[in-house]
């Protein structure tokens, strides 16, 4: 008797693997019943053929799809028993230098003047630093080339009046992203994919000094009593810090790089962004006063997309922008950003989004752009849409056009606003021409996916028409999305808009 409660097979002998079959019985047409012979291993062990001896041949006879199936598993295995190896920080040259700067440094601070030296230019620093650093160097009994003295004093010159082991990354106009995960490991995004960088802080008080400088420029603070801080740095860059004890790894600090030179339309499209005729039609969508509302996910290029757009704006118009920390940058003349303000320690002289939209409205703007849109300030937008500043735009986190006009509604009922949600989608539905869907896809591209047309209310529900669609096709060898754009072939609705700037063949055109 087994643990189960049954005899082990007969004669209470445990069975072979397997259960066997039973002979079947065949009755011939003359009659007399014989027994069939089973196949040579039965049913159940089929004969081993040279296929299953040479799995590299038996994959030939597989079919595409099962070729696919198989490669994607290996894939998944081969992540599953990856080991990540530790960065080891600097190496070669770069580390040599930094082993150097850490003895320098102590003894220049002793013979320099740290305020005399924030009144100069790094380039006087630099020559007024040269005497001195020579000097630091024959006490200390170093010898170094020419190339070493300068990197030398390029790293110095950074660390008392730049951003330390930042500066290197910032000038660097292929990085997009800079993320710094305290202060042994600091990752970079070049074309749209992560890696690490071979820079190192000092230690955490280091990289704490380096983000406090950065936001003390713009007037705000970092501390534990305030550990969050959004600021820019003079390029226009944005930068968000936080501190422990909120960081449990130290101070983070992220930084979302812009590009010196103004990105507009057409450079996007040649870089396969949209197309040709996508291009087209959100330049007539800007020119003709629409108001855009431009969806996406985080580092999926909406501000990109903004920037882009008011270069069609006319350069006799007013344009306010309104931002928790200004890093837009528009291509306009008469153009006046506009910025929050955090409250002060006692939680009072809070400025908001809101608050701004409504002291705009009182400023003669003729457009009214709003860098993000997050909570209640999304109906005073659509307020300012609605009275005469058509051609208004701003960003917000969606996933897709039609989330993006339920987020709407969502932000606008998070406020204090006592109005039925009917007559806040047709608010929505009454303002809004356009809505531009831009993501990151998973190659590190970005594409505007969708170009959609809010035409009105039906019932209870928003309708909308796509006039434009990016299709995924399928993945080169190296990874790299395939798609293609589509013109879905439907009339406008905004037709008699642009008919009013004669645009309207134009953009007829383009969608059709």
């Amino acid at each position: 008797m087994s643990a189960f409660g049954r005899k082990n097979g007969p004669g209470g002998t445990r069975p072979a693997f397997g259960v066997a079959k039973p002979m079947h019985i065949v009755t011939p047409s003359s009659g007399a019943p014989t027994l069939r012979e089973p196949s040579v291993g039965g049913d159940q062990f089929p004969p081993i053929t040279p296929a299953a001896l040479n799995p590299e041949g038996a994959a030939a006879d597989l079919s595409p799809s099962q070729v696919k199936n198989a490669e994607a598993m290996a894939r998944l295995s081969d992540r599953m028993n990856a080991e990540h190896a530790a960065d080891e920080g600097p190496q070669g040259f770069d580390a040599s230098v930094h082993k150097i700067k850490e003895q320098v440094l102590p003894r220049l601070l002793e013979r320099v003047d740290p305020e005399a030296a924030a009144t100069l230019t790094k380039d006087e620093l630099a020559e007024e630093f040269r005497p001195i650093i020579m000097e630091v160097l024959a006490e200390l009994k170093l010898t170094l080339n020419r190339r070493e003295q300068f990197a030398l004093e390029k790293v110095l010159v950074d660390e008392l009046l730049g951003l330390g082991p930042l500066e290197e990354l910032l000038n660097d106009p292929e990085i997009s992203d800079i993320m710094v995960n305290g202060p042994l490991q600091t990752y970079i995004e070049k074309k749209g994919k992560l890696q690490i960088a071979p820079i190192q802080f000092r230690d955490e008080e280091h990289l704490f000094q380096i983000a406090q400088r950065i936001v003390n420029k713009v007037g705000r603070r970092v501390d534990q009593t305030t550990p969050l801080a959004d600021a820019r740095l003079p390029d226009g860059s944005r930068v968000n810090v936080i501190v422990p004890p909120l960081s449990l790894r130290g101070t983070a600090i992220s930084i979302r790089k812009f590009s010196a030179k103004p990105i507009t339309l057409d450079m996007m499209a040649k870089g396969g962004s949209m197309s040709d005729k996508m291009a087209t039609a959100l330049k007539i969508a800007g020119a003709c006063r629409f108001n855009i509302v431009i969806s996406g996910g985080t580092g999926s290029g909406k501000t990109t997309m903004l920037n882009a757009l008011s270069k069609m704006i006319d350069p006799g118009e007013r344009v306010l922008t309104i931002e928790d920390a200004a890093e837009l940058r528009l291509q306009q003349p008469h153009w006046l950003p506009l910025e929050t303000r955090p409250a002060n320690l006692e939680g009072q002289g809070a400025i908001t989004i809101g608050d701004l939209v409504k002291n705009a409205l009182r400023m003669r703007p003729d457009r009214i752009i709003l860098g993000e849109i997050r909570g209640a300030e999304c109906f005073d937008l659509l307020a300012a849409m609605n009275t005469g500043h058509d051609g208004s735009m701003c960003t917000l986190h969606a996933n897709s056009p039609r989330e993006c006009l339920g987020r709407m509604e969502n932000m606008i009922l998070m406020g204090d606003i006592k109005i039925p949600k009917e007559a806040i989608s047709r608010q929505i539905a009454e303002s809004v021409d356009l809505i531009v869907q831009v993501k990151r896809l998973r190659d590190g591209s970005r594409r505007i996916t969708n170009i959609t047309e809010v035409i009105g209310m039906e019932g209870e529900v928003i309708v909308t028409q796509e006039l434009f669609k990016y299709e995924y096709l399928d993945e080169d060898a190296n990874g790299k999305i395939i798609g293609e754009y589509r013109s879905l072939g439907l009339r406008p609705y905004t037709l008699d808009k642009a008919r009013q700037f004669g645009f309207d063949q134009a953009l007829l055109e383009a969608c059709l």
